[in-house]
């Protein structure tokens, strides 16, 4: 019904085939530099930020360089472009009509040359940080990579908390959060593939897996999809997600998010494909199941006891962050009779002189929560924290002074705040706020009933989610016994034999079956 609805909504309008697209210059190169040289200032709009640097090659040819200051190196253009092409050209007998070649044979000492004979892919380059070397006569550039603007220097992730583990997350340039994924797969079939999307923009995005792990029908769907994509811009990691995600209209995340190498490296190492996205320190891994949000890399770093203690304590926390709010609704207004005597008149006695219903109650504090949760994360770093705890505390207490809340009502909020924090994923937290509202309803309106309702519409759209295929709720739905030791429980890892099923369709082998620890045997002392 609401895709229905979205459709009708939304509308298309034919694309005019007689009209470029705007950012498009698919004329060939000219011969004359002088030409070339006033095109593209042309289409850059003669910026000041672009450097233009005219110059001979020996005594043959009239040569030109542009690049954009602050995008590219100028230590790189003058080392290795400037200097080989004015002074080491005087060196070398140069034949007029091989100068290119011989450039790029014996002068040029960049490490990646290319050649380039459109003006659209000349001025892409150059508003990538690259430098363009034209020569007069030829109607070829040769395109020499100097990129040298700035970066953020690998760090601890701020959104994702590191209790134990390496100490780096990714940054906003694609080809370092490559080598960070390079340093810890040294697989000869690790793969890289890279596109452009944006029309605008340019965005570079690359696609990553492990090839003979990662299903090939699985990557070939990622690779359609991304290809798929017709959109001005590409500035952050959710613009392709919500452009290639299952079910749009889910409030839950089909596609897994991170900012941590060593998260991406196993999701790789388990037939899984990483999107990475120029400009944006966020990584897509694709596919991802539901169990999979609950689960950090601490869990692996530690004691596999400890691990499987910690998650159930998150799916816990996921059922009270859900639900408490509205079972004590229900419970308080239809239902006191489930509860001991003394709990239910103590309950009784707390909210004896509020003057709102138990549904009101809730939406109030509940929301008030939320807007000091935006606020704390609105206000600037230093006083944010401080005023979401001081707010909280000082509201909580003036509202049972007022009479307005009951004291129970206060610790079922807190209650839940505390266990949507234990949440490991924002992905999931997130639709997990925006269902606790739905449910708090149904249980105003209808009491327990209304939750147990509410549960099954939940588990029946949970059930029928997919992530590029992939069951959302597997490998409980459909069941896999053989890959529930790393779902709900975390094994040994002399106990993880093979890879999850469900991704790699096939029967992908870990590691043998006899590395169990075991004691050394007893020998016989020799008389």
């Amino acid at each position: 019904m609401f895709r229905q609805l979205i459709k009708k909504l939304t509308f298309k309008t034919k694309p005019d085939s007689n009209k470029k697209k705007q950012g498009t210059f698919k004329q060939t190169i000219f011969t004359n530099l002088a030409a070339n040289i006033e095109t593209i200032k042309d289409i850059l709009g003669n910026s000041q930020d672009v450097k233009i640097r005219q110059f001979k090659i020996g005594d043959k040819a009239q040569a030109a360089i542009i690049w954009i200051d602050g995008l590219a190196d100028e230590t790189i253009i003058n080392t290795n472009i400037l200097q080989p092409l004015m002074v080491e050209s005087k060196k070398i007998s140069l034949e007029s009509n091989k100068i290119l070649d011989q450039l790029q044979q014996h002068l040029l000492t960049t490490s990646d040359l290319k050649e380039a004979t459109a003006i659209d892919e000349v001025v892409n380059s150059v508003l990538s940080g690259d430098t363009i070397i034209l020569v007069n006569g030829f109607a070829t550039a040769l395109i020499a990579p100097s990129k040298g603007f700035e970066t953020r220097d690998v760090a601890e992730p701020p959104s994702e908390v590191v209790a134990r583990g390496p100490r780096e997350g990714f940054v906003e340039v694609i080809l370092t959060n490559i080598v960070l994924l390079r340093r810890k797969i040294r697989n000869p079939n690790f793969r890289v593939e890279s596109l452009v999307l944006g029309e605008q923009t340019k965005t570079p995005v690359a696609i990553v897996y492990i090839k003979g792990i990662a299903n090939e029908k699985i990557v070939a769907e990622v690779r359609k999809r991304l290809e798929a994509i017709d959109i001005d811009s590409i500035l952050q990691s959710n613009y392709i997600q919500e452009l290639i995600r299952d079910a749009p209209l889910s409030p839950f995340p089909t596609i897994l998010s991170t900012e941590r190498p060593d998260t991406v490296a196993a999701d790789l190492l388990e037939g899984r494909i990483a999107i990475l996205i120029d400009g944006t320190p966020y990584c897509l891994v694709i596919p991802a199941i539901f169990l999979q949000f609950f689960q950090t890399p601490e869990d692996y770093y530690g004691s596999y006891f400890v691990g499987t203690f910690t998650r159930w304590i998150r799916l816990v926390a996921l059922l009270f962050a859900l639900l408490l709010p509205s079972l004590y609704i229900s419970i308080a207004t239809y239902h006191p009779e489930i509860l001991p005597l003394t709990l239910a008149l103590t309950i009784a006695n707390a909210r004896e002189g509020v003057p709102f219903p138990a549904l009101v109650e809730a939406l109030l504090m509940e929301t008030t929560f939320e807007l000091l949760r935006e606020a704390g994360l609105r206000m600037p770093r230093s006083i944010g924290p401080a005023v979401s705890i001081v707010g909280a505390l000082v509201l909580g207490d003036a509202a049972i002074s007022a009479g307005i809340v009951s004291p129970a009502m206060v610790v079922i909020v807190a209650a839940t705040a505390i266990s949507s924090l234990v949440i490991p994923r924002l992905e999931l937290l997130d639709p997990i706020r925006i269902l606790r509202f739905p449910m708090m309803l149904l249980a105003g309106f209808v009491g327990l009933y209304g939750v147990i309702f509410g549960m099954f519409v939940l588990h029946v759209h949970l059930v029928s989610l997919r992530s590029f295929g992939v069951p959302y709720m597997s490998p409980i739905a459909p069941a896999n016994f053989r890959t529930l030791k790393d779902t709900l429980a975390r094994v040994p890892f002399w106990a993880m034999l093979t890879r999850p099923k469900a991704l790699t369709w096939q029967e992908s082998e870990r590691q043998e079956l006899d590395n169990m620890p075991k004691p050394p045997s007893k020998r016989r002392s020799k008389k």
